[in-house]
């Protein structure tokens, strides 16, 4: 039979914009005399709709959706995820065929850990039933049905499934694609049955769906991969009865078949679609995407994250403060190559304390990138902050509070500037920084998105040299990435004033914010135990501004926000 998978990048909420997308693929997996087309998970809503699951009339309206869907599955089958209600609200999988839903399958398995909370929104399915094209059996399922190393892909194996067919909406973090792969080819040897993984495509506030959809044979061989972090239509010609041999050589499933008698599973019948024999010509075979090294996944998903964002959330342009330091300078360049350089707005904003270099390495970012570029002095504007506030702090010596106005008096400005031109402000803190809390509320945490909310620092130098790499020219001044990091907010300041070295420190960092080592478990680990006391003491008090950060990108197993949820009220200190 002849399989598409439409990776697709849908919009939650954008049931119109969604519907058109999935008849366009349907429409083109027709054409390429595709048997069955597989869709995402939710692909009716887009992906997670969160608390729109909470409201009657959006169920409805979804539903209303999903039958238009049907009425064009002609000549060909559709899996296509959505939501449906009966006594109870379900995330579902629809099979469609001869312009009508088939069939409902329920998925049985809801992820409730990570960035997931499904047991919110859903009820858990039970039944499962086959679904019959020509002498193929397929076995439907959602998502996290197929992380499970047991039912349903096993009882739909045993029931008799050559095919599982699997509809995903499966968040991206650096690596996740192989960890897929990896499961998969699990599934499909322990099972015997060759294996097809839809996922979504694109970004959905924090979250990126990174596509990477998948076809497997029965031996756990990759026959299909699909590209990263971009929509595809993957279309390949297979054999699922190629399974039946294996099965009958590999006489271990019968036992677990006696224990489990599953011969009598509901079949669905799809046949008449269209059939393998009047295709012509040799059998189709799609070409393997390549395995994308780290660097290259961190940079794709930072762009697509930004570029959805400002797409799917109705914004023309962005604009960017440029300090001439590092994150800034990676933060403007990913923006240039997500959305093109006419619509990004560099800004430096430099104070008494910025240096030659920093104000002139700016100026040479912009020039590099091609965006529009104004200087807007802070002097006079901070100048005025600190006249308004002399009587108060009289008698006081100046400290951090006057350092921060420097950084409130630039939020200001580029505040003042999304207003005036519907500009987005993107951030350019990043994870080390906000992990410590070296960073200022309503300063330079102003913004609508906060790219680089998920990148260690060590990882902003390495994504700056190899965006350079890339371009085979200095696209990010090689000045800017010597420089030693500094807020310059003071005279002769340096981050390492206040913070560890950020190599010790973000290893720190990724232990106990992404692994959850204790203080104790770090010691014992090896860590500088100077380090450990400084780093853990600054991230637990940093909490309540973590929580006023804007969204952004997540790339590792475990970001700030949905993923690891301290509360702010905390004495717990270990």
């Amino acid at each position: 039979m002849r399989l598409a998978l439409a990776q697709i990048n849908t919009t939650v909420g954008d049931l119109d914009g969604n519907r058109e997308r999935i008849v366009a693929r349907i429409e083109e997996a027709r054409e390429a005399e595709a048997d069955l087309v597989l869709l995402p998970e939710l692909a009716v809503t887009g992906y997670p709709p969160e608390d729109l699951l909470l409201r009657p009339g959006f169920v409805r309206a979804a539903e209303r959706s999903l039958h238009e869907i049907a009425k064009t599955a002609c000549q060909i089958a559709v899996l296509v995820g959505t939501p449906h209600f009966d006594r109870d609200l379900y995330n579902a999988c629809a099979v469609c065929a001869h312009g009508e839903v088939k069939a409902i399958y329920r998925k049985r398995f809801l992820p409730n850990y990570g960035v997931f909370d499904e047991d919110r929104y859903f009820a858990p399915g039970r039944d499962l039933f086959l679904v019959q094209h020509g002498d193929v059996l397929i076995g439907p399922t959602v998502c996290e049905d197929i992380w499970q190393p047991g039912p349903p892909a096993t009882d739909l194996a045993l029931g008799g499934a050559q095919l599982v067919a699997n509809i995903s909406a499966s968040p991206f973090h650096v690596g996740k694609d192989r960890e897929r792969e990896e499961m998969l080819a699990t599934r499909a040897r322990d099972n015997s049955c060759f294996i097809a993984f839809c996922n979504a495509v694109g970004g959905q506030d924090e979250l990126i769906f990174d596509g990477h959809s998948l076809v497997l044979d029965d031996e756990g061989a990759v026959l299909a991969r699909g590209p990263g972090f971009e929509e595809c239509l993957l279309v390949v010609d297979v054999d699922p009865s190629a399974a039946v041999g294996r099965r009958l050589r590999d006489v271990r499933r019968r036992a677990l078949a006696r224990e489990r008698p599953l011969d009598d599973l509901p079949v669905v019948e799809v046949s008449g679609v269209r059939t393998g024999a009047r295709r012509n010509g040799r059998p189709r075979s799609a070409p393997l995407a390549p395995v994308l090294d780290e660097l290259e996944q961190m940079r794709l998903a930072l762009e697509l994250g930004l570029h959805d964002y400002v797409e799917k959330n109705g914004f023309r342009d962005v604009v960017v403060g440029i300090s001439g330091g590092i994150d800034s300078a990676l933060t403007a360049a990913l923006a240039v190559e997500a959305l093109g350089a006419e619509r990004v707005h560099g800004v430096s904003m430099p104070s008494r304390y910025s240096s030659e270099g920093t104000r002139g390495d700016a100026q040479r970012l912009a020039e590099s990138l091609g965006i529009d570029f104004r200087e807007l002095p802070i002097a006079d504007v901070v100048a005025a902050f600190e006249t308004a506030l002399a009587q108060s702090f009289a008698g006081r010596e100046p400290d951090l509070t006057e350092e921060n106005l420097q950084a409130r008096a630039r939020g200001v400005l580029l505040m003042a500037l999304s207003n005036k031109f519907g500009w987005l402000v993107v951030a350019t803190g990043n994870k080390s920084e906000l992990s410590v809390g070296y960073a200022t509320l309503y300063g330079d945490m102003a913004g609508g998105f906060a790219l680089l909310k998920d990148v260690f620092k060590t990882d902003v130098f390495r994504l700056a040299k190899h965006l350079n790499d890339r371009a085979e020219h200095e696209l990010i001044p090689q000045s800017i990435i010597d420089r030693a990091p500094s807020a310059e907010l003071r005279d002769a300041q340096l981050d390492e004033d206040s913070l560890p070295p950020y190599p010790a420190l973000d290893r720190v960092l990724e232990a106990y914010v992404e692994l959850d080592r204790s203080r104790e478990e770090l010691t014992e680990d090896g860590f500088d135990g100077d380090v450990v006391e400084r780093a853990l003491a600054m991230i637990d008090r940093a909490e309540y501004k973590r929580r006023q950060a804007p969204p952004g990108v997540k790339l590792r197993p475990k970001a700030f926000g949905r993923d690891r949820r301290t509360p702010i009220t905390n004495r717990w200190r270990g």
